[in-house]
């Protein structure tokens, strides 16, 4: 799908999801999600919504038993497809704190946020907290028809700020300051959970530099869409990938393929990558021309039913990720 197509279906979306909006306002409809959206939950705890895992982990990490937290996108569901529901919608505007990418899944949010009027509400955007870069069309990807991202002024931008840990830090810091400002009287709470939070993040960080600086070589070869913006620019890697992260197609040009296998070839490279909730069919291709192996690196834009229900988190998923460098920058 174009992303000028993909704006136009969620400026359509908005305009009947609003409407929608106003008729369950006017008839005094309450919260309808799966989990209460109250403006308090019953008992005492503050209401917080988040629209994807990354918003949601972060939440739960910092809010603990403090908040009631739901996460707007259904595990093992396609992020950047997301729609949201009347009754998501109705929920958003009777929350507390509601936390948000902001990148181009997330384009209904603004409008709105802009309806909604509930003072009590802190919107917390993860692109906010954070120095955004554009996406990168880099040789060898396969192009869509027209230019991307036009009439959006977000759409240029790499919305998965995330990737870096150090990123997440910050965003890690507007969530606590948020539910801080909501619930003054668990603010040192808040503190001390972002305190701890942001010294396992600095482990992980650190972990990663020295796999880096071990590495025999500096470049990751993915045959998907690519996510990991931040992550490469963090720690001085080099990548190619079929497609950029925010990519609608999902059929690679001949060319593409014969760039990415010449380049597994050239580089000697023993791993080509594949990202979560995603089928491996480019990287197999890749695999049986090369005989590199076929690797999972989480994007933890959204994460399994299964590692969900597991409890995984974002630290746990970037630890898998470790043990997949190591083998990748062999």
């Amino acid at each position: 799908m174009r992303i000028s197509d993909k704006l136009q279906r969620n400026r359509k979306l908005w305009v009947l999801l609003s409407s929608l909006l106003m008729l369950c306002m006017l008839a005094g409809c309450g919260a309808v999600d799966a989990q209460p959206a109250d403006d308090q939950t019953s008992d005492g705890r503050i209401d917080v919504i988040a629209v994807n895992f990354p918003a949601f982990d972060c939440a739960r990490r910092i809010g603990g038993d403090m908040i009631d937290l739901t996460m707007l996108l259904k595990p093992g569901a396609e992020a950047h497809s997301f729609e949201p529901t009347a009754q998501n919608m109705v929920a958003i505007s009777e929350c507390e704190v509601f936390i948000y990418g902001g990148g181009e899944s997330d384009v209904w949010v603004d409008g709105l946020l802009a309806a909604v009027e509930n003072p009590q509400m802190t919107a917390v955007k993860m692109m906010d907290c954070t120095e955004v870069l554009t996406e990168q069309m880099k040789e060898g990807m396969t192009a869509e028809d027209e230019h991307q991202h036009e009439d959006h002024d977000d759409a240029a931008y790499d919305e998965h700020v995330w990737t870096d840990p150090l990123n997440m830090i910050k965003i890690a810091e507007a969530v606590s300051a948020a539910l801080q400002q909501t619930d003054p009287d668990n603010a040192a709470q808040y503190a001390a959970n972002l305190a701890d939070y942001t010294a396992e993040l600095q482990q992980l960080d650190s972990e990663i530099r020295q796999i880096v600086a071990q590495s025999g070589h500096k470049t990751l070869v993915f045959g998907d869409r690519f996510p990991f913006r931040y992550f490469v620019e963090q720690y001085g890697l080099e990548y190619w990938a079929a497609f950029p992260g925010c990519f609608g197609q999902t059929e690679p040009s001949a060319a593409t393929l014969a760039f990415l296998i010449d380049k597994v070839r050239e580089l000697e490279l023993p791993v080509v990558l594949k990202i979560e909730l995603s089928n491996d069919n480019i990287a197999q291709i890749i695999a049986d021309e090369t005989g590199a192996e076929i690797r999972t690196l989480y994007a933890c834009h959204n994460v399994s039913l299964d590692d969900f229900e597991a409890g995984e988190t974002y630290i746990s998923l970037m630890q898998r990720n470790l043990a997949v460098l190591k083998e990748a920058l062999l």
